[in-house]
């Protein structure tokens, strides 16, 4: 007797339909926005604030203007205690929670509004700073992270010389090194780069060694029992074999890159999406806070699943029974 389709939604270990998964991820991100829109357009759930449309007689009351329900209600009172023209408004939120069609309309402006200052840059400039930032500092700390991740995980040696430090190191927090990394490296992009590397370096080792360390140890058996010695163990099986579970440790990696970016950009020069959002915060243009935040988020999906889809292509065998 088959299950009913509700019941299989709730099978252990059992994926879900193809057309199942995709609803799921749909609802995923329907039930924030719609949480979201709650607070934005519904008076009675939240809204804080009261927004005026008529000061009466409030003289420091201007329309549009904000201000606390509290102070409003003893306004009101003051002025119907009086007699004079009650203020009138309308509950809303506070500015710095924009509703979702403010933001929608802030990833276009954002795009086209020209900065207020000459120094300033465009998103676009802004994106582009980051993505570069975000590119070499993983891009070198793959470079040797990933060798040496591999040898501690396939050599005891390598392990015992290099991952008791890497143990001490990687609770250092990345951004205690930024005054000595802009007094080294300069204010550019250097000492951001050199942030995203201390921040995803001795993670990037651990992390890899580990995964080196749960390749089949048959594998390895059967190799040496074939003749196959140490070069040949190390580039014949053991890289073959971790590759695609390494694969998938570099994107969850990457996305750990991301989260250190506001941090390293908040040091050295004044560029990058940080510096952007440090901006129109500043100006109170919290809908181009919440669209660039959005836009970071957005970079970072896009990319995870571009690198989900090429590694499908790549490692054909691992289709079946792995998360993407």
């Amino acid at each position: 007797m088959s299950k009913k389709p509700a019941m299989q939604w709730f099978a252990p270990h059992k994926e879900l339909r193809p057309r199942s998964k995709l609803v799921m991820t749909v609802v995923s991100f329907l039930l924030p926005i719609l949480l979201w829109c709650l607070f934005s357009y519904v008076p009675w759930l939240w809204h804080p604030k009261v927004e005026i449309n008529e000061p009466g007689s409030v003289s420091y009351f201007k329309s549009g203007m904000l201000v606390d329900r509290e102070l409003f209600d003893k306004e009101t009172l003051k002025a119907e205690q009086a007699s004079k023209a009650v203020p009138q408004g309308k509950p809303a939120n506070p500015i710095y929670l924009p509703a979702p069609h403010e933001v929608g309309e802030a990833f276009y402006t954002a795009f086209t509004t020209p900065p207020k200052r000459r120094t300033e840059k465009w998103l676009h400039e802004s994106l582009w700073n980051s993505v570069q930032v975000i590119f070499w500092g993983f891009f070198l700390s793959s470079l040797i992270g990933v060798p040496l991740g591999i040898l501690a995980g396939t050599y005891d040696f390598f392990s015992r010389l290099f991952e008791p430090f890497i143990e001490f190191f990687r609770y250092l927090p990345a951004p205690a090194f930024g005054a000595l990394a802009v007094a080294i490296l300069g204010i550019h992009h250097a000492p951001k780069i050199a942030i995203i590397f201390i921040g995803t370096f001795f993670q990037q080792v651990l992390v890899i060694a580990n995964t080196t360390r749960k390749l089949d140890p048959s594998l390895l058996e059967a190799a040496q029992t074939l003749g196959a010695k140490n070069k040949a163990l190390l580039f014949r099986v053991v890289v073959p074999g971790v590759l695609p579970n390494l694969y998938r440790d570099m994107r969850i990696l990457l996305g750990w890159a991301w989260t250190y970016l506001i941090v390293a950009e908040l040091i050295g020069t004044s560029s990058g999406i940080t510096w952007f959002i440090t901006q129109q915060a500043r100006y109170k243009n919290f809908d181009n806070v919440f669209a660039a935040i959005m836009i970071i988020g957005i970079i970072g999906l896009t990319t995870d699943l571009l690198l989900a889809w090429l590694g499908k292509r790549i490692f054909p065998w691992q289709r079946h029974g792995v998360r993407a």
